[in-house]
């Protein structure tokens, strides 16, 4: 890995302004605030991956949250889906903590990166086509770099279909008819297996449609397909 390559588009990202209503909407929030947090600097930007960009296991998510990550500026981080995705990572020995609150909380990921299809936060957490489109180039570059990558979990089908269609228009060889969107869903494409789960948002959290056993058998299945990757033949 190229880490200074990788920090360079980090920065490139975090100064996009290439969609006019993402923009409008992200600084909007960032000016009028939430209640709870009216004390809060929010960071109003777009944002940038987070995590290990040496790690074998890549985290594909929708968007930031509008009092999420467009609040701290760290992927999943200051809301309740970022409370869900911590915890499973601390539970398989990814994270070096259980909660994600801030970007100064001492937070370190181990062999796993967290990026996002789309990285501004959009109106009713619901990109256009055309944002998912412009936004598209950043993940195009990540997986320029990001070499050491066996595993790729999109929480949501969203991230999903994104995904497949990035590593498809790359020229890997993604099934065809694509497989339909399913939580636990397992696709082997050349190097990568591409592993599904629904995403741990309040809206599948809240009806159990999406329970935490469920979860975690994602970070678990990821473990074992990395640590059989690393076994001698």
């Amino acid at each position: 890995m190229n880490v200074s390559a990788f920090n360079k588009l980090q920065t490139s990202v975090t100064a996009c302004r290439s969609c006019p209503r993402l923009v409008k909407w992200r600084e909007q929030v960032a000016r009028e605030k939430r209640a709870a947090f009216r004390e809060h600097d929010y960071w109003g930007k777009p944002v940038p991956s987070f995590g290990d960009p040496n790690g074998r296991i890549l985290v594909v998510g929708l968007a930031p949250a509008a009092h999420g990550a467009n609040r701290t500026g760290r992927m999943f981080t200051g809301d309740r889906s970022g409370n869900w995705l911590y915890r499973a990572l601390h539970k398989v020995g990814f994270a070096n903590q259980p909660h994600s609150i801030s970007r100064g909380d001492g937070l370190e990921l181990k062999d796993v990166l967290i990026t996002a299809a789309v990285r501004c936060a959009p109106p009713a957490n619901k990109p256009h086509p055309s944002e998912r489109d412009a936004c598209r180039r950043w993940m195009e570059r990540e997986f320029d770099l990001v070499h050491s990558v066996r595993v790729v979990i999109t929480l949501g089908s969203f991230a999903y279909l994104q995904t497949l269609r990035i590593l498809g228009d790359r020229g890997d060889s993604v099934p065809r008819p694509r497989p339909r969107f399913s939580h636990g869903a397992e696709i082997s494409i050349d190097s990568l297996t591409v592993l599904a789960s629904y995403h741990p948002s309040q809206q599948n959290t809240f009806t159990r449609k999406l329970t935490e056993e469920m979860f975690d058998r994602i970070w678990s299945r990821a473990k074992q397909l990395i640590e059989k990757d690393t076994l001698p033949s």
